[in-house]
């Protein structure tokens, strides 16, 4: 049981690092508890987190291998490192956004490979195809939690071997094209030294992200949030990010360039302008045609 001292929207810290709605590693108010399963350093485990209560005491169970690590590391899951000291919200909207969510905080894993396959896979596609594509990979490759976690349905991504080990004609069944396979399974190569980038500071992780081939700037940002909760990654090059921003802060639509001379006054903590916005829901209205998913993959008929 842990006593954080401030009130903790456990299952809003959470959903940050869910992939979808469908995400077989992150199940959300099921059974009166929040289901993640994971690969900690220590190993495999299932955790289950119940909402702050009444007294602001939050339960926390795990089992596994990992169970020990997963229980120490829940208030920093939970966004307890996260400081927002130094962050002015500036403009009347981002007042009234953090007046309207002042619980909000970044939450870190601290697992590295946990983020960066999903956001490998997530490149440049919809959502849609991208979290059917992470799902397939958990479902066909990765193995059910421990515990009581694989009874509800709770997994666990593969490991960096498996990752490996997984063909080329199987990743496109899983609709991942050449470019982004090859990233993930170079990533998986280099699995150990990646991981020692959760210890480091946002720039120096990015750097050494970013000298594998695949890895630009938005998976780096992607991973420096979930990972590290870095307050000053930004997910540059995203469809929306940048276009949404501008839309709610100044009324048009900003590029990538814009929104970065924009976010300047907020070094440090430029991540929380869009963390901020996303919670309050300011999004432009979404009124022209929406990417459709890319037809060239072979579908599971032509596959079998």
């Amino acid at each position: 049981m842990w006593h954080p001292g401030r009130p903790v929207p456990v299952a809003a810290l959470l959903r940050q690092h869910r992939r979808g709605g469908g995400d077989p590693t992150l199940r959300l108010a099921l059974d009166g508890r929040h289901w993640r399963g994971s690969r900690t350093p220590e190993g495999l485990v299932t955790l289950a987190v119940r909402d702050q209560d009444a007294a602001g005491a939050i339960l926390a169970e795990a089992w596994g291998p990992g169970a020990a690590w997963a229980l120490d590391q829940l208030p920093a899951l939970l966004g307890d490192l996260d400081d927002w000291t130094g962050f002015e919200p500036r403009h009347p909207v981002l007042v009234e956004a953090h007046r309207r969510h002042p619980h909000l905080r970044l939450g870190r894993t601290g697992l590295v490979l946990e983020s960066l396959v999903p956001s490998i896979i997530e490149q440049k596609v919809t959502g849609q195809e991208a979290f059917a594509g992470f799902r397939a990979l958990v479902r066909r490759h990765g193995v059910p939690a421990p515990g009581p976690g694989a009874a509800r349905g709770v997994m666990v991504q593969p490991d960096a071997a498996t990752l490996r080990a997984v063909p080329s004609w199987e990743w496109l069944r899983l609709h991942v094209d050449p470019a982004r396979s090859r990233a993930v399974v170079t990533a998986a190569r280099h699995a150990v030294a990646l991981e020692r980038a959760a210890s480091l500071s946002g720039e120096e992780a990015e750097r050494r992200l970013r000298s594998l081939p695949g890895i630009g700037v938005w998976t780096a940002a992607e991973v420096r949030q979930r990972a590290l909760g870095d307050p000053d990654a930004v997910s540059y090059g995203d469809y929306h990010i940048a276009k949404d921003v501008g839309w709610a802060l100044e009324g048009r639509l900003f590029d990538d360039a814009e929104l970065a001379r924009y976010l300047e006054p907020w070094a440090g903590h430029r991540g929380r302008v869009p963390l901020l916005l996303g919670a309050a829901g300011l999004r432009r209205p979404r009124h022209g045609p929406r990417m459709s998913p890319r037809e060239h993959l072979p579908t599971r008929d032509q596959m079998t």
